[in-house]
């Protein structure tokens, strides 16, 4: 045999990593743990402990204590006794906190890397190459971002105690994800680690002591799911971000509903994975293999549907069954291993039966002939083909190393399968067509898209979904943000309660034979005046009392037909911002031109002084977001690969809206201004004050050129239509400026879909207030941004 027929014919052998030092490390824990809760370690109040298990052999690591409500109400106390201080430290003092956290875990790296592998599963290549590296990124990155903070966020501060609950896929690189941008806020924490993977966190804590890291700041609470439900519904909680199941992360949405709590949640996903005629196949077979046998497909990222032009359909198959059966399955310490084991019992149970239900489904399953481990969780990597677009198996995310293909014809036909999901987190296009990659990328519904590469983070570039697989940002400035709010609206005042809508106020006829009616408004729907659907009206009464007269009262058809108009004008996001700004600059123009007429009609509701200022400062307002249009964009980052990573501010689609009582005119305007400016299209309920103006709006729009379904406009009692656009799974997000209890509403309602809501939380808005009224801060909740991973350079 030549030396050549030796080498391809080579078997690895195996080189298993020694775990002498993470064992010691258990070892001198008497491998049994408390919580961490204040700088020390506590006793669980109740007394419990559950135990953890290395997956790949089913052998105790540690105990581990099962926290109650009671242990997260005392690392609760203790994060809210610390953070003033910690928030109160100048800017360097807290960069150096974190540049120390970074400098320790790159100390520590080689045993959190083995930690990381008995505790999880993955093999130890990708705990010591990726996770570990990145968890050291993060906390440089953001130790820069604490210093630069004052400069970078005028205006801005922290949310306060931040509850933190991470997922068992990527445990310690989580935590990293989460606790880094906090504590560079000027955030405390308290996290709860995953039940299966606590570890990591538990080390961690430990090398907070180690820096003399202040005591609150960090806490880390162990236990079971009703642990974090504990933790998310503490009352002195100000944010939650959880990382994890679609279903779980719509439980706390409803669970938070009722409160003031910020959210972010990064969900579910089921990636596609697109691959052109054109694409370098090879190429696309080694990122496919990143793209989902990484971590045994327990990424929430994974490529996991693969979408293959019909004309290499046959050849690139063929390519993945011969790297299949080249990947190497077993113990996961020995490096040579390409996939380790399965995290839990119940997920590898769970990964078995959507399989077989696959395969019920019509599709054929491949998997390369390998061994397996006599004992412990595995599962083969597993091909599925001939895979229906509505199956199972393309549609629900299966978080293991199974792959579901399937074809497509055209860059379109690719576009709408890519898009049939009710998740939108992360893509891959592969092709060597710049052209056609970024044309693609453009139309995917997902956060993250990644060109000719997979798998790609940095704590430089934002990660997040679309749709179902959540919403807010991790990692980048835009990341940043999700642990900052004004610090004008955490201390603006509550709004008084709205009045209860009385059934008698609804008129089946004319109003009073005594009123002088000249105009009936009607509904504002495509562009079209309507009449209600429901043949009723409301009464408006004047400031003194009088009556005004009546408009329609809209109801769940009305609102449908809205939704229908607005997604039908879609073609708005495709406007250049250039054209956007016209449009809106003429809009300005044309309501100077009728300010006189406009305001004296408006100052029948809320008095001459009033009206004269909502109309002068509407006229600024539209000048602004005119402005706006075309200058709030994203930005190019320079992550550490050799590719560059576009962050793009793309418009959320329709979005419902909810104006508020006290401005009918200038409310309206600060809301519908920055959605419409961005390319989004509306839905309006106008200020039930003076939903009069609705008759001037549609006519200021009619006249400035704006195409019709852009804005649509639906009069009625405000809290009997939220109901309908908050649940309406055609609407992508719903803002909603009223009292308290609407806020609450709004969230409420919205779990469906898991649409984004933006609220005033009941609080009071100085529309007036150029700084409270307008901005970047309605900007950011009218966008969502996207990066695109795009190879660049040497």
């Amino acid at each position: 045999m030549s030396i050549a027929d030796k080498f391809v014919a080579m078997e690895y052998g195996p080189a298993p990593e020694d775990a002498k030092e993470a064992l010691n490390w258990l070892d001198q824990h008497q491998r049994r743990f408390d919580h961490f809760i204040n700088g020390t370690w506590v006793m669980p109040s109740a007394g419990k402990y559950f135990d953890t298990a290395d997956p790949s052999t089913g052998e105790k690591l540690a105990s581990v204590a099962q926290g109650s409500a009671a242990d997260i109400d005392a690392a609760v106390k203790a994060a809210r006794a610390a953070q003033a201080k910690w928030q109160a430290l100048t800017p360097h003092a807290r960069a150096r906190y974190l540049y120390a956290l970074a400098r320790q875990v790159q100390k520590h790296s080689r045993r959190l890397a083995v930690l990381e592998t008995l505790d999880n599963g993955k093999p130890i290549r990708e705990s010591r190459d990726l996770d570990i590296p990145l968890v050291a990124r993060h906390f440089y990155y953001h130790a820069g971002w604490a210093q630069l903070l004052q400069q970078e966020f005028p205006g801005y501060t922290a949310c306060g105690v931040v509850g933190q609950i991470i997922p068992w896929n990527f445990p310690l690189l989580m935590l990293a994800w989460k606790i880094a941008p906090a504590l560079a806020t000027g955030n405390t924490v308290v996290l709860k680690p995953a039940e299966f993977t606590p570890l990591t966190a538990l080390a961690f804590a430990e090398i907070c002591q180690e820096i003399g890291l202040p005591a609150g700041v960090v806490n880390i609470v162990t236990g079971d799911g009703s642990t974090g439900e504990a933790l998310v519904k503490h009352p002195d909680v100000d944010k939650i971000a959880f990382t994890g199941s679609t279903e779980v992360g719509r439980a706390i949405r409803s669970a938070t509903a009722q409160s003031h709590k910020r959210l972010s949640l990064e969900l579910g996903g089921k990636s596609p994975f697109i691959v052109f005629e054109d694409a370098d196949l090879d190429s696309a077979v080694e990122g496919l293999v990143d793209g989902i046998w990484l971590n045994q497909g327990q990424v929430c990222c994974a490529g996991s549907r693969l979408l293959m032009q019909e004309g290499i359909a046959d050849s690139l198959i063929a390519k993945i069954r011969d790297r299949m059966s080249t990947l190497r399955l077993g113990p996961p310490l020995d490096k040579a291993i390409d996939i380790g084991a399965i995290v839990a019992r119940v997920q590898l149970d769970r990964i078995q039966r959507l399989v077989d239900q696959g395969v019920s489904d019509g599709a054929t399953c491949w998997q390369p002939q390998m061994e397996m481990p006599s004992r412990g969780l595995y599962f083969p990597p597993t091909l599925l083909s001939n895979v229906h677009p509505t199956s199972i198996i393309a549609q629900q995310e299966i978080f293991g190393p199974v792959l579901a293909a399937m074809t497509f014809r055209t860059p379109s036909e690719a576009v709408e399968l890519a898009n049939n999901t009710v998740y939108g987190l992360a893509a891959c296009v592969w092709s060597e067509s710049i052209n056609i990659a970024l044309h693609i990328s453009a139309q995917l519904k997902a956060g993250v898209v990644w060109v000719n590469c997979t798998n790609l983070f940095d704590a430089s570039v934002g990660f997040g979904g679309y749709r179902e697989s959540g919403y807010g940002r991790e990692g980048g400035k835009e990341g940043l943000l999700e642990y900052l709010e004004p610090t004008w609206f955490k201390n603006a005042p509550a709004l008084p309660a709205a009045k209860p809508v009385e059934a008698t106020e609804i008129l089946t006829g004319p109003a009073a034979s005594a009123v002088d009616i000249d105009r009936t408004v009607k509904l504002y729907i495509g562009g079209k005046q309507m009449r209600a659907d429901s043949g009723y009206s409301m009464e408006v009464r004047g400031k003194n009392g009088q009556l005004l007269g009546e408009v329609g009262l809209g109801n769940r058809k009305d609102i449908r037909n809205a939704v229908e108009a607005a997604r039908k004008a879609a073609g708005w996001t495709k406007t250049t911002a250039h054209n956007r700004a016209q449009v809106l600059y003429y809009m300005a123009e044309n309501l100077s031109q009728r300010r006189t007429e406009i305001g004296h009609r408006l100052a029948s509701a809320v008095g001459e002084s009033q009206a004269v200022a909502e109309v002068s400062s509407g006229i600024e307002r539209i000048f602004s977001y005119a402005a706006w249009a075309d200058k709030f964009d994203g930005a190019v980052h320079s992550p550490p690969f050799r590719s560059i990573a576009i962050a793009m501010n793309e418009p959320i689609g329709t979005i419902g809206i909810i104006c508020p009582l006290e401005a009918p005119l200038l409310g309206f305007l600060s809301l519908v201004l920055p959605v419409i400016a961005m390319g989004n299209t509306a839905i309006v309920v106008p200020s039930e004050t003076y939903p009069f103006i609705t008759g001037d709006l549609y006519q200021l729009f009619d006249t400035s050129d704006l195409p019709g379904g852009v804005v649509n406009i639906v009069t009625g009692y405000s809290s009997q239509l939220l109901k309908t656009l908050a649940e309406h799974d055609d609407v992508d997000a719903v803002w909603c400026f009223g009292d308290e209890a609407s806020a609450a509403a709004a969230k409420s309602y919205s779990v469906g879909n898991l649409k984004q809501v933006f609220t005033n939380e009941g609080r009071a808005i100085d529309w007036f207030d150029v700084k409270q009224g307008e901005g970047r801060w309605f900007l950011q909740h009218a966008t969502q941004v996207k990066n695109i991973w795009v190879p660049y350079g040497e």
